[in-house]
């Protein structure tokens, strides 16, 4: 993960010389909804097509959390990186119903986007609202448990996608606060030890609180 955010950030510098750095930090609560798992098992009668109650429990160890580095310019266009823990547990109801001891992404779904952002300085209350969206990858820990073998390891799954909206508020020249709302949307394809394959596009939801320093 941290070669891949250094290669995005390479990738930025020629755009970013002369700009307001913003390093930030945030947490929240993040759910997810309903969403298809495919399970194939070549060989074995343990494939399955079904759908998965998520849940989010975003204060559980690992806590839900992001990281986030945007370079502002002039303009009040930003470019940057954004590391998301998000993550999910499938419920009880569908553990049970598929006979499954494990089917969840709770060491994160970790998504790693490269982000663009507009920003509107002082637009009420000294409030400063900004919108943003990205794409990058997924790079979860996989944790999967159907009797054929458990997985349980950290793999690069497939492409992301993030959208933001929120307001800033300066506490100080160097310091802001702000909340957002943040959604990701992944494809994810893992591979099952045993053999096979799961696969789930998922969706989360979120409600984030955060600190910003600038430099």
């Amino acid at each position: 993960m941290s070669r891949l955010a250094a290669s995005l950030i390479l990738i930025l510098l020629p755009a970013l010389a002369h700009a307001e750095v913003e390093l930030s930090f945030y947490g929240g609560v993040q759910g997810a909804p309903h969403s298809g798992v495919t399970v194939d098992r070549p060989g074995t009668a343990s494939d399955r097509d079904f759908t998965a109650g998520w849940e989010g429990n975003s204060f559980d160890a690992p806590p839900y959390y992001g990281l986030r580095a945007t370079w502002w310019r002039e303009n009040n266009l930003g470019f940057g990186v954004d590391f998301n823990h998000t993550k999910v547990y499938s419920d009880a109801e569908t553990r049970a119903e598929q006979g499954l001891d494990t089917l969840e992404f709770t060491d994160g779904l970790n998504i790693l986007t490269l982000n663009a952002y507009r920003r509107f300085p002082d637009a009420a209350y000294g409030l400063t609202p900004y919108v943003g969206g990205g794409f990058g990858v997924a790079a979860p820990r996989v944790e999967y448990d159907d009797g054929e073998g458990r997985t349980d390891e950290y793999q690069l799954t497939g492409p992301a996608v993030a959208l933001m909206a929120g307001a800033s508020y300066s506490v100080t020249d160097s310091m802001s606060v702000f909340g957002e709302y943040k959604g990701t949307y992944s494809q994810n394809e893992a591979d099952l030890l045993g053999g096979g394959t799961l696969e789930s596009d998922i969706v989360t939801n979120a409600l984030n609180l955060g600190v910003s320093f600038n430099f």
